[in-house]
């Protein structure tokens, strides 16, 4: 009887013994490291580079928006007067900053805008362009520049960035915008379907 349970113990003690052996073996096995680790750390690295790429195209449209404002009210402030054909050209020139970026998401608007003495609002007299604002609305201006009886051209631009990828930052697009303000460098005003400047 005894021999029975010694042979039924030593029977039970070869699987464990066989057990805990192939598991010793499989935790001192390294040949797979490099494998494993590689499946963990490449979709990291891919959203890093692409999340890199995406943000820095971003950043570099953004400064673009900014240089189209700067240059649209720029254009029109070197002017005495401007015409439909003058206004259909300087946003040309936007789009032409914009590369190699596409241009096709570029809204541009330029306006001119009166102080009124009485109340210090500016309040828009013409504007042309994607979105142009009505005649008479009043626009916010930064309180330096709320000098009455003056006139200011005040250039609004924005452009909707898509990125390439859309996994890193938002598929459907972020709206990038810049608006620029600067007085008439020739005239008092910058005369649109105008022969005095209008109050």
């Amino acid at each position: 009887m005894s021999n029975r349970n010694a042979a039924g113990s030593n029977a039970m003690r070869k699987p464990s013994y066989r057990t805990c052996n192939l598991i010793g073996r499989f935790a001192r096995d390294r040949r797979a490291n490099a494998a494993v680790e590689f499946a963990f750390i490449v979709p990291l690295m891919l959203v890093m580079f692409f999340g890199t790429v995406e943000f820095s195209s971003g950043v570099a449209v953004n400064r673009k928006v900014t240089l189209v404002a700067r240059n649209m009210s720029d254009l029109v402030s070197q002017s005495s007067s401007v015409t439909d054909t003058d206004l259909t050209n300087f946003p040309t020139t936007g789009k032409a900053i914009m590369t190699p970026y596409d241009s096709t998401p570029l809204n541009a608007t330029v306006s001119e805008l009166y102080i009124d003495p009485a109340t210090l609002n500016a309040k828009v007299k013409w504007s042309k362009g994607s979105s142009p604002r009505a005649v008479d609305s009043t626009v916010s201006i930064p309180s330096a520049l709320k000098v009455g009886g003056t006139y200011l051209i005040y250039s609004e631009v924005n452009y909707k960035y898509v990125p390439a990828v859309g996994y890193v930052m938002a598929k459907s697009g972020i709206t990038l915008s810049d608006f620029t303000f600067t007085r008439p460098r020739q005239s008092l005003c910058v005369l649109y379907s105008q022969t005095v400047c209008p109050t």
